[in-house]
């Protein structure tokens, strides 16, 4: 053999040697592929997570952030992704269960292109004050809608977004006229919450404890069963007497289709001890949100149920994204 030959083939082996090693360490990670940008309160869920997933595991867990397209190209690029369990997509209940039904031309789809891992968490939705608002409570607000001349501006993070479906609830449940008026995002709606451009704004606990612990806005109400552990003092607003209001605001973890059953079964009981371990449960907790493991099939129940119930609302209210 001619030294051409040879450094040729002892080339050809080096790439093979490589490739194989890069598969084998890309088989050892687990990718989280977040659809938010980082710092957001998914992307702070995922993190938490992914640290005692890891020793779960016992494989290297990364976060990753592919924000933009309303979640768009973060569940794509799990969709496209090896069904081996080593890329994940953790994403609220808006990219999972609302886009299907506010985009005539998105182009997944969760119940058909993925397979579900496990609720992650729950987050409830508060309905919040300026702190100079008059009201003391939902009831309150509500009295004082019914009794203006206009519609009382409601601020959201976007149109077909959890506070927007939940001000569209809350309009149905209580009788009460409001102006919707959409935000690109929940830190602006905030912020001109706080400067008196809007009157009220439906956002998870986790998003706005700091600010009413603060003063900065004021807690009228808890859209959920049960009062909010972080803030016992403020009442339902089954308890004030407006009923219907349903927005649970779940983070969920989903792989794409095809991934075998005894993987989903690994990647759920390794997501459930993370979950129940002491450290990740207070950590999430104490940001407002409630962790919460499911089975594939809980979480296949839970898409499913809250697909169709938004589908309804958004088709009733002729909702349409811009």
């Amino acid at each position: 053999m001619n030294k051409l030959n040879m450094f040729k083939r002892i080339g050809v082996v080096s790439v093979l040697c490589l490739a194989a090693a890069t598969a084998s360490a890309q088989s050892d990670t687990v990718r989280i592929v977040v659809s938010f940008n980082p710092g957001g309160p998914v992307d702070f869920v995922a993190r938490v997570l992914g640290e005692q997933l890891g020793k779960e595991l016992d494989r290297q867990v990364v976060v990753v952030n592919r924000p933009g397209a309303n979640g768009t190209i973060g569940a794509m690029d799990v969709a496209r992704s090896a069904p081996d369990g080593s890329s994940l997509w953790i994403t609220s209940v808006g990219a999972a269960a609302i886009n299907p039904s506010l985009y005539s031309n998105l182009p997944y789809d969760t119940q058909r292109d993925f397979v579900p891992i496990s609720v992650v968490v729950n987050n409830v939705e508060l309905l919040v004050a300026n702190e100079n608002d008059p009201a003391n409570d939902a009831a309150e607000f509500v009295a004082a809608a019914r009794a203006s001349a206009r519609p009382t501006p409601m601020a959201s993070s976007g149109i077909g977004s959890i506070p927007h479906l939940a001000i569209e609830q809350f309009a149905d449940a209580s009788g009460a006229e409001f102006m919707h008026v959409p935000y690109s995002g929940a830190a602006p709606a905030i912020t001109d919450l706080m400067g008196g451009q809007v009157s009220g704004f439906f956002g998870d606990v986790a998003g706005l404890f700091g600010h009413v612990k603060s003063g900065r806005l004021k807690a009228l109400g808890i859209a959920a069963d049960e009062r909010h552990p972080l803030l016992p003092e403020v009442r339902t607003l089954a308890e004030q007497g407006i009923e219907g209001v349903d927005t649970i605001n779940w983070y969920a973890l989903f792989a794409p289709a095809g991934t075998p059953a005894e993987t989903v079964a690994a990647l759920n009981k390794a997501v459930t001890a993370a979950l129940e371990t002491p450290a990740v449960r207070d950590r999430l907790s104490a940001s407002g949100a409630d962790p919460a493991p499911s089975t594939p099939e809980a979480l296949a129940a839970i898409l499913a149920r809250d697909t169709a119930k938004w589908a309804a609302l958004i088709q009733a209210k002729g909702i349409k994204a811009e």
